[in-house]
């Protein structure tokens, strides 16, 4: 995409600018170049399903993260902490809509609330995947909005499991410097991470790790 093509169709949308999920289409249909096609797509992706912020809209934050995605950096921590912020955001609150991945929710409801047979050797197969497990999973959509409130408000104790079967126990960070909590950053600012919800979680030995005058 070119400056100017990019110039003509940004808009303004709230806090934030935003290409309209249609010019990429046309894009997509039009582009003769195969490898640009895949990669406005998987662009298109990340926008409106991974960091979805603008209905129908592809935020200009996220162009930049996904430009930066050939360089080697892992969209991993931006995914967690975006979901951690929408999450806590609809506890405080009360009320609100998830704003976020929500396969990948999905996928961390499987991983930790319901018990499923674990096997050991799949934490050291390189060729284990979590995602493409679940993705095979047979899943029943008849489930009514009710019985999800029931179900998750019904939970107990024993019902989740605080470590992922497939984690290995190892040091967990949860200090920065002379903070007691972790700064996750993510696509539009960043949620801090405090140790005593990791204690709770995975209850393993703790450090603190050097900065070596890091501010």
């Amino acid at each position: 995409m070119s400056e100017q093509w990019v110039t003509a169709r940004i808009q303004q949308k709230g806090d934030g600018r935003c290409i309209p999920w249609v010019s990429l289409r046309d894009l997509i249909v039009a582009h003769l170049d195969t490898k640009r096609k895949v990669d406005v797509f998987s662009l298109s992706i990340y926008g409106l399903a991974i960091f979805p912020k603008a209905l129908r809209h592809i935020d200009e934050a996220v162009v930049e993260f996904f430009d930066r995605l050939d360089k080697g950096v892992t969209p991993v921590p931006a995914i967690l902490t975006d979901t951690f912020r929408s999450l806590s955001a609809c506890r405080k609150a009360s009320k609100g809509r998830f704003i976020g991945c929500a396969q990948l929710l999905l996928v961390w409801f499987h991983s930790y609330f319901w018990k499923v047979d674990k096997v050991s050797y799949r934490a050291f197969s390189e060729s284990y995947s979590l995602l493409k497990e679940i993705a095979a999973m047979s899943r029943r959509d008849d489930i009514s909005e009710e019985n999800w409130i029931a179900l998750l408000r019904n939970l107990q104790e024993d019902d989740v499991e605080w470590r992922a079967h497939w984690f290995v126990p190892d040091e967990i960070l949860y200090r920065c410097g002379s903070f007691d909590w972790a700064p996750l950053l993510r696509i539009w600012g960043a949620a801090g991470y405090a140790p005593l919800l990791v204690l709770r979680q995975y209850r393993s030995r703790q450090f603190i790790p050097m900065t070596h005058g890091l501010a």
